[in-house]
């Protein structure tokens, strides 16, 4: 297994309910060296991570849970001492707790006269009739500021489910700064693209040193997952895109360092039947939802295709060839281990609802060649215009269509092979499972930095559910790619061409910066797509732009 012999930080397990006495009064502490807060972690019935980074080694700290903000009512605590082989971090995992709580949690120093903030925390219910998830991810700290993250802390959200992209690797003015919030100076450290263990370590810090995140992690439970960011961008099994070994050495080596530093600062449960290094797992929301927490990143994803590979040397596109290898059974997103958790999950588990909490687009999103081919040229907005004029006679049935004008529409092909698009036979293994044991899903994606909806149906037909996919905390989106000073007017167009040239395609916002809330019921589940005005200033309001209901 390509992440086997990688060795992640272990949560500390408190399984027991012992309450110890400590002296000391916390009238006059402050919060001297918790200088990234404290958050928690996979929320279940029975248990929940807390998590805090005291920044000196050897150092003893108190922890402890209760179900007041004032802690009058201590129900579990104990000592921890932080190492330096973990960076300082502390990740416990309690154990044996009482269902459907609002707790609280905080980290104490004696001999330092320091105390963390206090952190809010829920233990799920047996049964729940509803649950609210704000669903995000792709925050860029040198694109803006986190706006998104103090709105999603101010929400009514129970849960924040991060879909991966929590921080980005490149260099200090590299992917994200432009000019124009480059007054913030919100520069990466370290300077240089991270590749050592220190230098995850260093990013991360950076990031949770922000107070918008901070706040989201002190007032709701995460459940989290990695992207290709958080270790390279379009990262596979075996490399990525943005990793070049004659020059930055040998890619197992720099996958070790970032998943190393994942598992210290964004600690997730370990299944007993799992290596380590596998994220991919279950968590069961009051027998309501049953949130499947995918790797589509790493564990088992083959190289993508490259588009431009199946052009001939007179530009011409060898389609046969590209088609060829799109539907080579032996590649896979998800890798055949995972792939057999995920089909024996859907066909056993009995929740209402059975949610993908996973990082791309799964919903078949196939573009007219000719567009795809056009994008960024001169010529762009003419073809876009063309090409929606002959889908809509199409969809009218016009008569006086020719067959190269139909050609021009229906020879399609996926815009973005980093996606499910990349890898259609793990999807149809997946829709295949659900038409066969008659149910649906709702897929959650994150990656593009756009918002989406779509309609999944199986190769022959049958509807299988639904994909609701978020905006980016402050990652751009495709207005970046549209041209400088593109207008509202010029971005809204573009989206409703998008929603009518791809089939199946609901709802697409291309510009704007926010997250989704979905809120799930026993008959049915909500979608809010939430945005904030600004990322460039710490006044910003947000606002609900689309909302869709699904039974």
């Amino acid at each position: 297994m390509a992440t086997g012999g990688i060795i992640l930080a272990p949560n500390f397990i408190s399984c027991d309910d012992k309450v110890d006495e400590y002296d000391y009064d916390p009238t006059n502490y402050t919060t001297e060296n918790f200088t990234e807060g404290v958050g928690s972690f996979d929320p279940t019935s029975s248990s929940i991570i807390i998590w805090t980074r005291y920044n000196s080694s050897n150092s003893e700290l108190i922890w402890e849970l209760a179900t007041d903000s004032n802690f009058s009512t201590i129900i579990r605590n104990g000592k921890i001492t932080t190492e330096v082989s973990r960076d300082n971090t502390l990740a416990i995992e309690i154990e044996n707790l009482v269902a459907d709580q609002k707790l609280y949690y905080r980290f104490v120093n004696i001999e330092d006269n320091a105390i963390s903030v206090v952190g809010e925390t829920i233990t799920l219910p047996i049964d729940a009739t509803s649950i609210k998830l704000a669903v995000c991810s792709c925050s860029n700290y040198q694109a803006g500021l986190f706006t998104v993250y103090d709105a999603m802390a101010n929400s009514d959200a129970d849960i924040i489910v991060h879909l991966g992209d929590y921080f980005y690797e490149y260099e200090a003015g590299g992917y994200g700064s432009t000019s124009e919030n480059a007054f913030l100076d919100r520069f990466h450290e370290p300077a240089t693209e991270i590749l050592s263990l220190d230098d995850y370590r260093t990013r991360y810090k950076q990031y949770k040193s922000d107070s918008m995140l901070q706040l989201a992690h002190q007032k709701k439970p995460f459940i989290c997952v990695w992207d290709d960011h958080e270790i390279a961008n379009d990262t596979y099994k075996e490399g990525a895109e943005n990793h070049d070994e004659a020059t930055e050495g040998d890619f197992e080596t720099r996958k070790q360092n970032a998943l190393q530093a994942y598992s210290e600062f964004l600690p997730f449960t370990r299944t007993v039947e799992s290596e380590n290094s596998i994220i991919y797992r279950t968590i069961n929301i009051g027998n309501l939802v049953n949130l499947i927490m995918l790797d589509t990143r790493l564990i088992g994803r083959d190289k993508q295709l490259e588009l431009t590979d199946y052009f001939t040397v007179t530009g011409s596109f060898d389609a046969t060839a590209f088609t060829a290898a799109l539907s080579d059974t032996s590649r896979s997103i998800l890798g055949t281990t995972q792939r057999d958790w995920l089909v024996s999950e859907l066909n056993t588990n009995t929740a209402k609802w059975q949610v993908l909490g996973q990082q791309v687009l799964m919903g078949q999103m196939y573009i007219p060649a000719e567009l795809l081919l056009a994008f960024g040229s001169e010529g762009f907005s003419t073809t876009l215009t063309e090409l929606v004029v002959i889908k809509t006679r199409i969809q009218a049935n016009d008569p006086t269509l020719t067959t190269e004008e139909i050609a021009r529409v229906l020879t399609a092909i996926p815009y973005n092979l980093d996606a499910w698009d990349g890898y259609p036979v793990d999807r149809e293994i997946i829709y295949n499972t659900l038409a066969n044991a008659g149910k649906k899903i709702v897929t959650l994606a994150g990656d593009t930095h756009n918002a989406w909806n779509n309609t999944l149906y199986a190769s022959d037909g049958t509807e299988v559910g639904i994909e609701l996919a978020t905006s980016s905390v402050s990652s751009p989106g495709f207005e970046t790619y549209l041209g400088e000073n593109t207008s509202a007017e010029i971005i809204a167009g573009f989206e409703l061409a998008l929603v009518t040239l791809v089939d199946n395609l609901n709802y697409f916002d291309a510009s704007k910066r926010g997250y989704m809330m979905a809120t799930f019921k026993t008959s049915e589940v909500t979608s809010e797509w939430i945005f904030v005005d600004t990322i460039l200033s710490a006044q910003y309001s947000a606002s609900i732009e689309h909302t869709i209901t699904y039974s």
